[in-house]
């Protein structure tokens, strides 16, 4: 797994976000075993107990799971998984869309622009 860390935001949240978005792609497979934490924690460079920390939180969240003597698996929960790319998909447009908004686009140049998007999409 390939890690980036940036000092300029807490190391957990990062390790949280990166996870995630790794279930969330497939990238690591639905009900899947992880590594140990000790592990995982010498592959980004991070403290053990920080790598503890996201996964406590991802715990939390519902992505990841304990079995009491097998060690941590990524959830099996679909609807979950669908549920939050959604979610980011959803974030993602909206920002952009401020964005040209913020830039003077009416809506119509939105939709033509969008248009065109997807149009150079299928041509590729």
């Amino acid at each position: 797994m390939e890690w980036q860390i940036d000092n300029n935001k807490p190391v957990y949240i990062q390790l949280v976000e990166q996870l995630k978005m790794k279930i969330i792609s497939g990238e690591i497979e639905l009900d899947s075993k992880l590594d140990s934490v000790r592990n995982l924690a010498a592959e980004a460079m991070v403290n053990p107990n920080t790598m503890q920390k996201a996964l406590a939180e991802l715990e939390r969240q519902g992505f990841v799971y304990s079995k009491r003597t097998s060690g941590r698996f990524v959830t099996d929960d679909k609807a979950l998984i669908d549920r939050e790319r959604k979610n980011l998909v959803k974030d993602s447009v909206k920002a952009s869309l401020e964005t040209l908004i913020n830039l003077g686009y009416t809506d119509e140049e939105i939709m033509r622009l969008i248009e065109e998007i997807l149009k150079e999409g299928k041509n590729e």
